[in-house]
């Protein structure tokens, strides 16, 4: 079976600031990546969000931000094949739009998803909605396996024990 490994996508991280210090330097070091590509809808039509992307993306990193159409259609398209892609997204609806355009994703992490109303804690630094748990159902019925981890040195726990 193709997974998206084989399209150059070596991580799907959920991580509401996106590109940040930890994503920046420790993940994209310990993953090689040679891309960052932020697939959000928003954010493609953010001209200051995407200013403090292009910002915040290391030296000699490329960078995509597409919105989940894009993203889907491009890494069909073999366009990543050979690169090592660190996919970043802000929230667990936008892998259910990825899944839905037929990506073969089989593994994401979890990262930060920031405290507020109507969201309950369920790890330090992550907290969902009755919508993201729907979400990550929907994953966990797709065939993916969800991991929390916020740094690479960290060990991976399983996301959806987090959720019960």
């Amino acid at each position: 079976m193709m997974s998206i490994a084989d399209k150059g996508i070596k991580n799907i991280r959920i991580d509401e600031r996106l590109i940040h210090g930890q994503v920046a330097t420790m993940w994209t070091n310990s993953l090689q990546a040679s891309r960052i590509m932020v697939v959000d809808d928003d954010v493609v039509n953010n001209k200051i969000e995407k200013m403090a992307l292009k910002t915040a993306v290391p030296m000699g990193i490329k960078l995509s931000i597409l919105t989940a159409k894009g993203a889907a259609k491009r890494i069909l398209e073999d366009r990543y094949i050979g690169q090592k892609v660190f996919l970043l997204v802000k929230k667990p609806q936008t892998l259910v739009e990825l899944i839905d355009y037929d990506l073969p994703i089989n593994k994401i992490v979890v990262g930060n998803m920031s405290s507020r109303e109507g969201r309950r804690s369920v790890k330090k630094s992550v907290a969902v909605s009755q919508d993201d748990v729907e979400a990550f159902n929907y994953l966990k019925t797709a065939g993916v396996q969800i991991v929390a981890q916020m740094v690479p040195s960290e060990p991976e726990v399983d996301f959806m024990n987090l959720l019960k």
